[in-house]
């Protein structure tokens, strides 16, 4: 599965229950997968400075982003024995508890997609120019901090 074109991963908006049902819906066929694992992102309500988050605006170098996303994908494709491997991420408006980042990786063994959504959530948070601007429920605002 590797050495695929560059992507566009990104959805607007929110990462829908239904979408993530779907995808993983979409494998039943692939009969030689015996594992899937997902990680879901979800916008928390953080209380900062006592003011609540009530979203987050994500905005990104979408081109530099997507490469970043492909590059990870190669990496993860070669460092593990993936069947396959998803990666959407929201750009706009999220609120508070919804998701905003979905990951999903196939394998014919189960330890392996523990090891590889770790490695990929990683990698993500590390090398993607993803950005969030953290909007408070008085409708302020500050740039997220990743941690």
């Amino acid at each position: 599965m590797a050495d695929k074109k560059t992507k566009n991963v990104f959805k607007k908006g929110a990462i829908s229950s239904d979408f993530i049902g779907t995808s993983i819906a979409k494998h039943q066929s692939k009969t030689t997968i015996g594992a899937h694992n997902i990680f879901l992102g979800q916008v928390r309500a953080d209380v900062i400075d006592n003011k609540t988050v009530a979203a987050i605006e994500y905005t990104a170098y979408e081109d530099m982003a997507n490469e970043k996303f492909h590059a990870i994908r190669e990496a993860t494709f070669k460092k593990f024995d993936l069947t396959c491997m998803h990666i959407y991420h929201s750009l706009g408006t999220v609120k508070a508890g919804e998701i905003c980042l979905f990951v999903f990786a196939s394998s014919p063994k189960r330890k392996i997609v523990f090891k590889a959504i770790e490695y990929i959530v990683e990698a993500i948070k590390a090398d993607v120019p993803v950005f969030g601007k953290e909007i408070f429920e008085d409708e302020t605002h500050q740039w997220k901090v990743n941690k």
